[in-house]
């Protein structure tokens, strides 16, 4: 079983950006997608970005514009938020994802942003 450890998260001023990684316990290259997902407190997790071995990216219609993805494929994924708003807290988790959009892996921890003035 693949650990995930997702750090970078804290504590951030609207307007602000932060960069979260994703370090995996195995060399991802082989993993066709990784991805990164959030979830709201009291919400659903939902998806935000997946980033493919082949250089693709994907984001859902709302990240858009202010989520960047990337991967070493070595070991870590990244996820770049710019413009932080106050709807952006939330727990950060990422994952391996096959092409029918299951997850793999057990979740980790996730890194927490909150986004506050």
């Amino acid at each position: 079983q693949v650990q995930l450890v997702e750090s970078g998260g804290g504590v951030v001023q609207p307007g602000g950006t932060l960069r979260l990684s994703c370090t995996a316990s195995e060399n991802i290259r082989s993993f066709w997608g990784m991805a990164w997902f959030r979830q709201v407190s009291g919400k659903q997790r939902e998806l935000v970005a997946t980033a493919y071995n082949n250089g693709v990216t994907y984001y859902p219609p709302s990240f858009r514009g202010r989520f960047t993805i990337s991967r070493d494929n070595a070991y870590t994924t990244y996820l770049q938020i710019n413009s932080l708003t106050p709807e952006d807290t939330a727990v950060y988790y990422c994952n391996r994802v096959l092409d029918n959009g299951n997850t793999v892996y057990a979740w980790g921890q996730g890194t927490p942003v909150t986004v506050s003035s």
